[in-house]
């Protein structure tokens, strides 16, 4: 969904329209539909559903005010005082404002969309026009009380509990919501709040104003976003962006910034140590949290940034069951940790399972919503997609639905291009068993790449069996009657290693045989250390892989530029945050700059650059092979099918 121009909300037309939302406040009517009215009637009476379905009175005479429950709840609170307790004066603030915010936004609609101008003729309208105003009427009424949520969230969320279950627990959702007017929408969302106000159980202190008004238009826009499906006439919503002036505050179509900003996803703790064999990956993913850490959140940059060793997108790849999950485990422990040390806001903030929607559209609303977070500069974000295949496949292999293609076009856009905005607080990182079957565009954009292949030597095997036994062993002692191996400490070969160096097999040439041909037909003519023997190379390498592009070129620099910035940060360091981390911006690219220089003692460039070449186009090869492979094998099975089954038929015939 592109939002192609920006629209300033002026400070002084919400002044003008403030003193509508306060009456809103002051008193709404509203009249429970009869199915509200008699949901749960077989709970038992404490249920708040049921306490929210009894109508008090059904006559359209009752007045619901928002501010005289303000009040009534500001003698429960402080029996005492005069004044209004702060967060109760907070919430009630906010809620005003939302709704400033919602009727601008409905205005707004209501001239783009010509909604306007069937209201002032609304007497004189045919059957279609007639049926086009109440469209437009139901997307103006959504669009106000989405704004209004929206808002609300914007002022209360950075200041409402962390932790809001509490309160989600007691929450029994919003038995119903209007859309046929403008006036029938707030009156209905603002008869519940109020209900809800008014429950002895909900609100037992001060701080519980704002936490329940959060969870209260959270609902309110989780219930319009269902709805989307339903609305028309949206095109004037979606092409657009609002911004109020001299703020930061802005609204882009339906997308919902505060979804998932909230609070890290829960993970299980695993120290890398406890991960058998995948050293390049172990130490890829150590490199990875010490680079993260280094953002500058004054500067909003990263030095790393600057010296070429930081990756937004990277890939890790291996077949099923060698630990990619535990693997991103390992990387969120570890990065919690320092965060947490250090004093650092830290997101974990995976891909969730559900994002593909059967709804045209919803795939990549989904997709913009998670996206989004990743734009915030205030905290370090980690945003692992795992069985990345699944979301991100080939769009152009069969049978490939719209949902797929609406994800990676939202992922193609926020990784680069317009959207793109990389401070270098966040990294994607995507976890897959078949590499092949990923987007071609999807790959292009990943800046690192490291095998994630289990258990490999004689200690990984040792080690694996090892932290199974060790369980038994710790519950019933003596019960494992079996000799240990002479010579070795259990997980003595599972730490992390010093640099790439140690990890990689020192690769003179490629060891696929396309690729081997053309390099071998390149050194013929040119010497290694020539800028000239890369510039054929990749020629002669891009006739036999078309898809091999100027992109690539560009993943195997930043993978060079990976290894030269390939040097610990001293332990020292992470001890005492003042020695580095709080350091300001300039400091610490200064002293990044010196490590960097000692760590190029020993290293020849053109040693790293061959190096990195090498393993980049096997690995292209092996990626490509490996689809092409598959193809085939697909393509014979079917044949099989096809010979088999005409001999069936001759036999019965």
């Amino acid at each position: 969904m592109e939002h192609n121009s920006t629209f300033p909300i002026k400070k002084s037309e919400l002044d003008a329209l403030r003193e509508e939302a306060t009456s809103y406040l002051k008193g709404v009517q509203w009249d429970q539909s009869y199915k509200a009215r008699n949901r749960d009637k077989d709970k038992k009476d404490d249920s708040i559903l049921l306490y929210l379905s009894k109508a008090t009175g059904n006559s359209t005479s009752e007045v619901t005010s928002v501010s005289r429950s303000i009040l009534a709840l500001k003698k429960k609170l402080l029996p005492e005082s005069v004044a209004i307790p702060i967060q109760l004066n907070r919430a009630l603030y906010a809620v005003q404002e939302g709704l400033t915010m919602g009727v601008w936004l409905k205005d707004s609609y209501g001239d783009s969309s010509g909604l306007s101008g069937l209201n002032e003729r609304k007497g004189s309208l045919d059957n279609t026009q007639r049926r086009e105003f109440d469209s437009k009427q139901q997307t103006a009424t959504a669009y106000m009380l989405y704004g209004t949520a929206y808002r609300i969230l914007y002022d209360l969320k950075p200041v409402a509990s962390d932790d809001l279950s509490v309160m989600k627990n007691k929450f029994a959702g919003i038995p119903e919501i209007s859309l046929i007017s403008p006036i029938k929408g707030i009156s209905c969302m603002l008869y519940y709040y109020d209900k809800y106000l008014n429950h002895p159980e909900i609100i037992t202190r001060d701080a519980d104003v704002v936490d329940f008004t959060v969870v209260y238009f959270e609902a309110i826009i989780a219930e319009i976003q269902l709805r989307l499906g339903s609305l028309e006439y949206t095109e004037t919503i979606t092409d657009r962006t609002y911004k109020l002036e001299n703020s930061d505050f802005a609204v882009s179509g339906w997308e919902n910034v505060f979804e998932g900003t909230a609070k890290s996803v829960e993970f299980n703790k695993i120290q890398f140590e406890e991960i058998v064999g995948n050293r390049d990956a172990k130490h890829f993913a150590r490199r990875l949290t010490e680079r993260l850490l280094s953002y500058d959140f004054n500067a909003k940059k990263n030095p790393f940034q600057e010296l070429g060793g930081f990756m937004p997108v990277f890939m890790g790849y291996g077949i099923p069951g060698t630990g990619k999950s535990m693997l991103i485990a390992a990387i969120a422990t570890r990065l919690k940790e320092h965060c947490d040390n250090l004093d650092i806001p830290f997101l974990f903030h995976p891909m969730p399972d559900t994002l593909i929607s059967t709804f045209q559209g919803g795939s990549a609303e989904k997709m913009v919503q998670w996206m989004k977070p990743l734009q915030d500069p205030g905290k370090l974000i980690f945003a692992p997609i795992d069985d990345a295949e699944n979301n991100l496949q080939e769009r152009t292999a069969q049978g490939v639905s719209a949902g797929v293609k609406e994800v990676i076009g939202v992922f193609l856009r926020y990784t680069e291009g317009a959207y793109a905005v990389n401070y270098g607080n966040s990294s994607i990182g995507l976890f897959t068993n078949l590499p092949e079957m990923l987007d071609k565009a999807v790959i292009s954009r990943v800046q690192g790449r490291f095998k994630i292949d289990g258990a490999r030597t004689l200690p990984d095997f040792i080690d694996q069996d090892y932290l199974w036994w060790r369980k038994i062993e710790k519950t019933m002692p003596g019960f494992v009657n079996m000799q240990g191996p002479d010579k070795y400490t259990y997980l003595s070969e599972q730490g992390i290693v010093k640099n790439l160096g140690a990890i990689l097999e020192k690769s003179e040439k490629p060891t696929e045989e396309r690729v081997l041909a053309i390099y071998e037909q390149v050194e013929a003519k040119h010497k290694e250390t020539e800028h000239m023997f890369y510039a054929e190379l990749f020629k002669r390498i891009q006739k036999s892989f078309p898809f091999f592009s100027s992109r690539d070129i560009r993943n195997i620099q930043s993978a060079v530029s990976l290894r030269l910035t390939d040097f610990d940060l001293p332990s020292d360091w992470f001890e005492d945050a003042e020695i580095y981390f709080r350091k300001d911006y300039d400091t610490k690219y200064g002293m990044l700059q010196e490590l960097m220089k000692e760590n190029m003692k020993g290293l020849s460039f053109s040693d790293i650059r061959k190096q990195e070449v090498v393993r980049y186009l096997d690995n292209v090869a092996t990626i490509a092979d490996t689809d092409f492979k598959r193809k085939v094998d697909q393509r014979l099975h079917e044949m099989n099918v096809q010979t088999e089954a005409r001999r069936r038929f001759e036999e019965d015939n």
